[in-house]
């Protein structure tokens, strides 16, 4: 782009540190966001871009970005070329970033909403991304992640949430905290197992088909390798699969889940068309 400025070395470092440090991008208030998929996504949704970096050897999916940050007034700098590569976490970089407004969610935001994803705790980016994507398609209210996890902002999330990051309320804090807050204002708290029979023997096990979601739900997710923690819940819910597969990846496992409880808010708990659905 004619006329743009060039980065200084101190807005590369931000850049580098912003994508590898969360303690810096709570310091500045802002995250980097990075791809043109990614960033597409950001103004897709009417996120709070702040500013655009393109590398002078950016790919030609570059383009469209740009021009989509010019007609919103984004101010936009050139990175020479390489610089792309050695700031980025992704093996071969398309050589676009944007600079984000942070906006993380507060337990107040749990007192509202009829369909919680609660995460007690999850370490794998790619997962905690795909959650958040399929939350925001099956309609659901936030997530209550709690810590320690993989950070909201972290450019894997961002990336994998395919833009859901920001339109998706994410509470982060203590989960036990969390559930009580969503038990105490009726929210029925359901554990997926993948068990035959739950951790806890005074807790009832539904089937996500049997268990009637049309009402205020939480679903609570395990770890990946640690399963449940000994938290609040009221009942736990399990997956119908075969006995060959034992269970499935988390991610799987959530938007499973949250569409079976779209399909029930939809069509009905039995499978028939709910009225005023269509």
């Amino acid at each position: 782009m004619q006329g743009a400025p060039r980065a200084q070395f101190r807005e590369v470092k931000q850049l580098r540190d912003l994508l590898r440090d969360r303690s810096a991008r709570d310091a500045d208030g802002v995250f980097v966001i990075d791809g043109p998929r990614a960033v597409d996504g950001a103004f897709d949704r009417n996120a709070a871009v702040r500013h655009l970096y393109v590398g002078e050897d950016a790919n030609a999916s570059a383009v469209d970005v740009l021009g989509r940050a010019v007609e919103r007034g984004v101010p936009v700098t050139m990175l020479e070329r390489g610089v792309a590569q050695r700031i980025s976490d992704v093996r071969t970089s398309p050589g676009v970033f944007a600079l984000c407004d942070l906006a993380r969610a507060t337990l107040a935001d749990l007192e509202v909403g009829s369909l919680w994803v609660v995460i007690p705790a999850i370490n794998d980016p790619g997962n905690l991304g795909t959650i958040i994507r399929a939350a925001e398609a099956a309609g659901a209210s936030g997530i209550a992640l709690g810590r320690p996890s993989v950070d909201v902002y972290n450019p894997k999330v961002v990336r994998a949430s395919a833009g859901a990051v920001f339109t998706v309320p994410i509470v982060e804090g203590d989960a036990h905290q969390m559930l009580d807050a969503l038990g105490a204002r009726g929210v029925t708290r359901y554990a997926a197992t993948s068990n035959d029979s739950p951790d806890d023997p005074g807790l009832s096990l539904l089937r996500c088909n049997d268990a009637d979601l049309r009402h205020d739900v939480a679903l609570v997710l395990g770890h990946e390798t640690r399963g449940l923690q000994p938290l609040p819940y009221d009942h736990g819910i399990t997956i119908p699969m075969t006995a060959v597969t034992e269970s499935l990846n988390v991610a799987m496992a959530a938007t499973v889940l949250l569409f079976e409880v779209a399909r029930q808010r939809n069509y009905g708990a039995t499978g028939a068309l709910a009225e005023g659905a269509m």
